[in-house]
């Protein structure tokens, strides 16, 4: 069976018996909205039985990655389709894997020839942001759109004392309302260019140099996405910062802020979340002005007030530590920095807080790669060529709490 396809059945079921519980409350049908809530439940348990049979399936396919010989192989095949101007295709489970995960190929063990022009020396810091690596990926090859139905509010129960309520009609509890985040497909190009004298490599590491400079370039362009959008008045990609459900409502939420000082993070800190909870597994995603602007906070005996805690391992991420609290932190370049904004006729939108796993990003198919040699050719350049289509929405409401500068008083 393609469990897959299966999963996306359960889940339009889902979405239509939703559909069915909502027409029925507003007509005031309590049997039918019963029965609709109770295909919903069914319907739910089910999903949830083939999502941990795939995330089974997922764990055998990642274990059985090609050896190093094996993976040397294809990928002097593939440098050598690139040589001769073919396309290569990357499966959405190979991109997915390497957007979740660092660039690499398991060509280490080559010997790469020593001549001078021939290995290509990436710049200092040539890295996307790992917002790219944190977020919910999932593979959707061969739909032309995903609903991702969740819960806005929850049943509400009511009390009364005993002797008053007892052989009275009970008072009605507050209704559940849901929503359904939309992820539709949005064409994604890469194109970038390097010295040709990069063919002077040996296949497998001319096709590992130019994979990692193509896959570097999706991921730089996704985290510009994931926080932003596509841009469009209507778009096709949503980001964290204009999520917006099937019926128009905003999936996040929004917390006023005025400028970086000390009271910043506790504001986003207790924003996010319930009544009842601090949000879990939260991070802050926010401009490297921004953090610069956080570090040189400084209190009346010129003490820094945050520590920063760059990650040894991966300087695009860390922790600030805010008295008791330890906040993770991701740099993103693409949002907008709340140092450098001024209040104007309009909100501005700068940093944003929360759980990564609730932003969904969708692959639509195949990624495309191909080497054209002719586009600058005057200038002795390669150019890399790349085509994917790509989604994305939030899937959890609230589920990133966005900060605004709010517009200037008139």
């Amino acid at each position: 069976m393609d469990w897959k396809k299966k999963l996306i059945d359960l889940a339009d079921e889902r979405a239509n018996a939703l559909s069915a519980a909502e027409q029925s409350l507003s007509g005031s049908n309590e049997a039918d909205y019963n029965a609709a809530m109770e295909r919903v439940s069914n319907l739910n348990k089910e999903i949830q039985r083939v999502q941990d049979l795939l995330a089974e399936q997922q764990k055998q396919l990642d274990r059985q990655q090609p050896s190093q010989a094996e993976a040397a192989d294809m990928a002097g095949e593939r440098g050598e389709a690139l040589r001769r101007g073919n396309e290569v295709k990357f499966t959405a489970q190979e991109v997915r894997r390497a957007v979740m995960n660092s660039v690499t190929v398991a060509t280490g063990t080559l010997v790469e020839p020593t001549g001078a022009g021939s290995n290509v020396r990436d710049p200092l810091g040539n890295m996307a942001s790992s917002i790219v690596d944190q977020v919910y990926v999932q593979d959707l090859t061969g739909l032309g759109a995903y609903m991702e139905p969740y819960v806005i509010s929850e049943l509400d129960a009511k009390g009364g004392k005993v002797t008053t309520t007892a052989g009275t009609a009970r008072t009605q509890s507050t209704d559940p309302t849901f929503g359904v985040a939309v992820i539709k497909p949005y064409e994604l190009t890469v194109t970038t260019f390097v010295d040709r004298n990069i063919s002077n490599l040996t296949p497998a590491n001319y096709y590992a140099k130019i994979y990692n400079m193509a896959m570097r370039a999706l991921r730089r362009k996704l985290a510009g996405l994931i926080v932003n959008g596509d841009g469009q008045t209507t778009p096709d990609m949503y980001g964290i910062k204009n999520a917006t459900n099937k019926a128009g409502s905003a999936i996040y939420a929004g917390v006023d802020v005025s400028k970086v000082d000390e009271s910043l993070l506790d504001t986003l800190y207790f924003a996010y979340g319930s009544d009842a909870a601090t949000g879990p597994a939260a991070r802050l995603y926010l401009n490297k002005a921004d953090l610069a602007a956080i570090g040189k906070l400084r209190n009346s005996d010129k003490d820094r007030v945050f520590k920063i805690r760059p990650d040894s391992a991966n300087a695009n991420t860390g922790t600030i530590e805010d008295g008791g609290v330890i906040v993770p932190y991701t740099i993103v370049p693409d949002l907008t920095a709340l140092s450098g904004s001024t209040a104007g006729a309009s909100a501005i939108q700068t940093m944003v807080y929360g759980d990564p796993l609730n932003y969904e990003l969708g692959l639509f198919g195949d990624y495309s790669i191909r080497v054209d040699e002719s586009v600058k050719a005057v200038e002795r350049m390669v150019a890399i060529l790349g085509d994917v289509f790509v989604g994305g929405n939030l899937v959890v409401d609230k589920g990133f709490v966005v900060a605004n500068l709010p517009q200037k008083a008139s």
